[in-house]
């Protein structure tokens, strides 16, 4: 097939050289198949989102979520001018390399990582990508993971810099040392820190379908009542949680704004009693909004750069500030009826000593303990450094419940 509109042959090279293909198929449509069809991916799907995955049967999970950032990136980068397949790729990658638990098992594994160089799910999506899964082999013998396009791979990096050299400062990061090789060919001539596009519109559908699907299963789990949110009490726990975790500039009355803006529209609902016409109307709420937020940007991107093709580094994707308030105060009401709710402490205080427990008794066990693969990487790990990465290697490749099994076999 002829090369994709807004790409040039160094967006289709891969790290590792590849036999040629047979024709039919896109550089970029077989990254996706690759995606598709990792072991890492379907792993996703006992990996907690929100709400752990065995809770309840409509609770979203990793591979649901990132099922919707996919749809709503690919159609998005599509009305952009970006490759689809581009996108989509990039969606359902961006949490490969989260760990059991969430958020919460990020946070314990970084700690115990330090030593190493710490551990961030975006850093280790890379490492997934190019190194862990399984499909393609460099021509020294070493994995090159799915061995994706730079195109691809780049709109999968998230946050493009090491740790502790984030442009506002924060602990976000996309990529360990050991993995710089990688890392400087997929960046290839890009401006040090700036994101493409593609890179971009992943990261915007991941914060749409965060916010937007995350307040849905609050609502159906019976968690709030969006009719609270007319009240001063409850917007004043939001506002106070989204500066804490999310915008520490996000005043009051911005957060106010945007729930005026919100609860005005004519879908937003209030009560949900569970019934089939209940629902409906939820779902309703959720493809409003999502609509909402994605037309916008499309609008304002347009307008300062006009019609495309926009791809790799021809524009920036912008985001109205108003859009930006809307999304985060959703994010905020998740937080507060979810995810710091009082009832779930215990919870994430057993999840994080249960991962210290399994990185504590790995690293005792050593190679013996280990998956073969994990185990081959350990023999061959230089430093105490590079075993403690190798152990959190595989820790982070756990689901939700075999962290557990592996916890009551090893631990016991």
């Amino acid at each position: 097939m002829g090369r994709p509109a807004g790409y040039d042959a160094p967006d289709l090279a891969r790290f590792a050289p590849e036999t040629p293909k047979r024709a039919g198929r896109s550089a970029f449509e077989r990254d996706r198949a690759r995606v598709v069809h990792s072991a890492a991916l379907r792993r996703l799907a006992f990996k907690t989102q929100v709400v752990g995955p065995g809770s309840d049967d409509f609770v979203r999970n990793r591979l649901t979520h990132s099922l919707e950032v996919a749809q709503v990136g690919r159609e998005l980068g599509k009305a952009l001018g970006c490759d689809p397949d581009v996108v989509d790729a990039a969606c359902l990658a961006h949490d490969l390399g989260h760990p059991p638990f969430g958020h919460n098992g990020e946070t314990v594994l970084d700690r115990l990582a330090d030593a190493c160089g710490g551990f961030e799910g975006n850093a280790q999506t890379l490492r997934v990508l190019t190194r862990l899964e399984a499909k393609s082999v460099s021509t020294t013998g070493r994995s090159a993971g799915l061995n994706l396009t730079r195109a691809a791979l780049d709109a999968a990096t998230k946050y493009p810099w090491r740790r502790n050299e984030a442009p506002d400062g924060s602990a976000k990061f996309g990529v360990y040392d050991d993995d710089i090789e990688v890392f400087t060919w997929l960046r290839d001539v890009a401006e040090p820190r700036r994101r493409c596009v593609e890179a971009q519109v992943m990261d915007f559908a991941d914060d749409v379908a965060y916010s937007v699907h995350d307040v849905e299963d609050a609502v159906v789990a019976g968690r709030v009542d969006l009719a609270d949110l007319d009240h001063a009490e409850t917007r004043q726990q939001v506002a106070a949680l989204v500066r804490d975790w999310y915008d520490p500039q996000m005043v009051d009355e911005r957060v106010d704004a945007a729930f005026d803006r919100l609860t005005v529209l004519p879908w937003w609902v209030r009560g949900f009693d569970g019934s089939r016409r209940s629902s409906a109307v939820l779902k309703d709420l959720t493809s409003q909004l999502i609509g909402r937020f994605c037309a916008a940007v499309e609008a304002a991107t347009h307008e300062r750069y006009g019609r495309g093709p926009l791809t790799r580094y021809a524009a920036d994707l912008v985001v109205p500030t108003e859009v930006t308030d809307e999304i985060v105060v959703l994010k905020g009401v998740a937080a507060v009826f979810v995810m710091a709710a009082a009832d779930r402490a215990a919870e994430y205080e057993h999840q994080q000593h249960l991962l210290a427990d399994l990185v504590v008794a790995l690293r005792e066990r050593g190679r013996s303990a280990l998956e073969r693969p994990f185990a081959l990487d350990y023999a061959d790990a230089d430093s105490d450094a590079a075993r403690l990465r190798v152990v959190v290697d595989q820790v982070a490749s756990l689901t939700d419940e075999s962290a557990l099994a592996w916890h009551a076999r090893l631990t016991r």
